[in-house]
């Protein structure tokens, strides 16, 4: 039984037993300041952390309660694993592939270009080695990372003129994140990172040319598409979009069983909470973008192969820079590659269903 689970199921019973014999006022009190990445007004995104904080109140009856931040309200958004590391917050939920800069191989966890599907990294997580490797990766930083959010592919991004070759995309100035950014750099784009706060009115001056973020849903409401009109698929620089709360170590090897176990359990229903959510949602918006005038498109496959060539470029390069890039790298790859035996004879093909596409 690997660490989290065990975390969890101690937890679940710690509940059980409180529950029936353990008066309230008995059990730890948890009271952390929260800073997030992303704000509560995005859907799945955003909204997911204070999801959680209202579940883990609910279900530790007010023992557990995280107090959320929206981004820069305590801590800048690029700057939140920083706020942990040094204990001027105790927690933080964010998308960690922003500390690339710091932890080259944080993007391996938060979103792969032709990487995992969203179900497979929940699978690699919890059941192989993903949350041994981040506890591994994060460790020397003082940080403990909890798989608190998970959401699908986002779109590819936003043009204002069709992709036809990857000569579209040499010269554009463009907001790209995590390692899809170095490929984006490869492909001869010129590549910045913003908040997502900020890429509205950089799309609108002219700074930048086009940009990707994250879902159809997410992206519309930050009106992406009342500048730009073709919005790209599929998602291939982020197949799955993960999303931690990143605890100071010292503050969470300090917590009771009792007090992880419910952070765990909390968590672990913030994942399928933002899964389901984003799934449920992005059908819907899709079906609404011709009344405002956004085209739906595909990359072609010739670009994709390119892309995806370009990706195992910066792979190896990284690979051969760090060893738990390395390490973690060659891990999903393994994985995957037993799971595609699964996938390949497990699911229903989708070719015969006359309903896709209409």
């Amino acid at each position: 039984m690997n660490s989290f689970v065990k975390s969890m199921t101690l937890g679940i019973a710690a509940l059980a037993v409180a529950a029936f014999a353990q008066p309230a006022s008995a059990a730890e009190k948890v009271r952390w300041k929260v800073p997030v990445g992303f704000p509560s007004t995005l859907p799945a995104l955003g909204d997911n952390a204070p999801w959680v904080a209202d579940m883990l109140k609910v279900a530790s009856g007010g023992n557990v309660q995280l107090k959320i931040f929206e981004p820069g309200k305590l801590v800048p958004p690029f700057q939140i694993m920083e706020a942990v590391k040094e204990k001027k917050v105790q927690a933080g939920y964010t998308w960690i592939g922003y500390d690339m800069g710091k932890i080259p191989a944080l993007p391996l966890l938060a979103a792969v270009p032709f990487g995992l599907e969203p179900w497979e990294y929940m699978a690699w997580w919890y059941y192989s080695d993903g949350q041994k490797l981040a506890e591994e990766l994060y460790a020397p930083h003082n940080v403990h990372p909890v798989l608190c959010g998970l959401i699908g592919p986002e779109t590819a991004g936003w043009f204002a003129k069709e992709i036809t070759s990857l000569n579209d995309i040499k010269g554009l100035k463009i907001r790209f994140a995590g390692l899809g950014g170095k490929v984006m750099q490869k492909a001869g784009a010129s590549v910045t990172v913003l908040p997502g706060a900020e890429i509205y009115q950089a799309l609108e001056k002219g700074a930048i040319d086009a940009t990707e973020f994250s879902l159809p849903e997410v992206d519309q409401k930050l009106g992406f598409n009342q500048i730009v009109k073709n919005n790209y698929f599929p998602g291939w620089h982020q197949t799955f979009t993960s999303l931690h709360l990143i605890v100071n170590k010292e503050i969470w090897d300090g917590l009771t069983d009792e007090s992880k176990g419910i952070i765990n359990l909390g968590c672990m229903a913030g994942v399928t909470n933002s899964l389901a959510k984003a799934e449920a949602h992005q059908g819907p918006v899709m079906a609404g973008f011709p009344a405002k005038g956004v085209t739906p498109r595909k990359l072609p496959m010739d670009v994709l192969k390119e892309l995806y060539k370009l990706s195992q470029e910066v792979f190896q390069e990284e690979a051969d820079k760090d060893p738990m890039f390395k390490k973690i790298w060659e891990s999903q790859k393994a994985f995957h590659k037993t799971y595609a035996l699964w996938k390949s004879y497990g699911f229903l093909p989708r070719d015969f269903d006359e309903t896709v596409g209409q």
